[in-house]
């Protein structure tokens, strides 16, 4: 009997002991708590833990909105600089047009003189067309 008797005495011991000193850590944690303070070192920054704290997972959000800006921005930048290139060839290309209009128009007017015309008909002999000997008259129909 004295087996049993302290088996039982055992049993209270140990339901009256004070838990362990992890259980009463962890009992006193809760996830509300504050982070304890430390010192900012260099150490810290460059082996991210400062990246892990409290305030930067708070503003991860801010964080991730700024990245978006940045990349609309410089995706809207590298567009625009692609819409100046093509706006530069395009004046290049129209500059080149007016310049081959001007030539062609020049061209025209040059082969046009009666200068020009009258050499040409010189030159093909077998032309019925010359020059008229006469001024020229201004012909009136009467009216009925």
């Amino acid at each position: 009997m004295s087996k049993k008797v302290e088996n039982e005495i055992e049993l209270e011991l140990t339901n009256t002991e004070e838990p362990s000193a992890l259980e009463q850590l962890k009992q006193s944690v809760t996830e509300a708590d504050e982070a304890p303070a430390a010192t900012l070192t260099l150490r810290k920054i460059l082996g991210g833990d400062y990246l892990s704290a409290q305030l930067v997972r708070q503003q991860v959000w801010l964080c991730l909105l700024i990245a978006l800006f940045l990349t609309i921005y410089v995706a809207f930048r590298y567009q625009c600089q692609q819409d100046m290139i093509d706006i530069a060839q395009l004046e290049s290309d129209l500059v080149d047009a007016k310049y081959k209009a001007l030539s062609s128009s020049s061209n025209l007017t040059e082969r046009c003189r009666e200068s020009q015309v009258l050499e040409l008909l010189r030159a093909n002999k077998d032309s019925m067309l010359h020059t008229s000997n006469q001024p020229p008259y201004k012909v009136t129909i009467p009216e009925e």
